[in-house]
């Protein structure tokens, strides 16, 4: 009995293997892909969840051409480029949460603080300039806060950081006008 050559054999066994479309790997990674989609991936992982849409797409027109070891390597490649874009995506997002929970905290406890140098405002009557100036700042920073409360609510922190971007700028203004107020109102006790 002859002995076959290693090489021979060893074509012999992937010939199989690559005679077929790589449908088990084709579904993983589209699985991948779906899951990295659930984890908002489309949104906190962008180029790592493209880069794996590409793949996929790169290895079913793979399957289209009939090169199917081309179309194994990129799904294989699409699967472990969405898992990447899942893990980042849930890191991100737990990130800008954080991020925005924290400037919201602040965010409340600097409009109360403004709220209360209004209310006390009204009572010394302040120019009404800087008043009428000041409750109006802080009307519309109470809208852009809700607008950014809205936006938590439906865990979508992304739309909540820019609803909340110059918010203590804006309420420092606040305070500063009332701090005007007070200083323009006792200069003229004074004289």
């Amino acid at each position: 009995m002859r002995r076959v050559p290693a090489w021979l054999l060893a074509a012999l066994l992937v010939l199989p293997a690559c005679a077929e479309p790589p449908t088990k790997e084709l579904n993983q990674a589209q699985g991948a892909l779906d899951t990295a989609r659930a984890a908002g991936a489309e949104q906190y992982a962008t180029a790592e969840y493209r880069n794996a849409a590409a793949a996929l797409k790169a290895a079913n027109d793979a399957v289209t051409q009939g090169d199917y070891r081309l179309a194994l390597s990129n799904a294989l490649d699409s699967r472990e480029r969405a898992q990447n874009a899942a893990r980042i995506a849930a890191e991100s997002r737990a990130r800008v949460r954080s991020e925005v929970e924290r400037a919201m905290a602040e965010v409340a406890g600097l409009i109360a603080q403004a709220n209360a140098r209004v209310t006390a405002a009204r009572k010394t009557k302040p120019p009404r300039r800087n008043l009428r100036e000041a409750e109006q700042l802080l009307a519309r920073v109470n809208d852009d806060v809700q607008k950014a409360g809205a936006a938590m609510q439906k865990e979508d922190y992304l739309a909540a950081q820019p609803a909340l971007e110059g918010i203590k700028q804006r309420i420092g203004r606040v305070l500063y006008l009332l701090d005007q107020s007070g200083t323009s109102q006792s200069s003229r006790r004074q004289s």
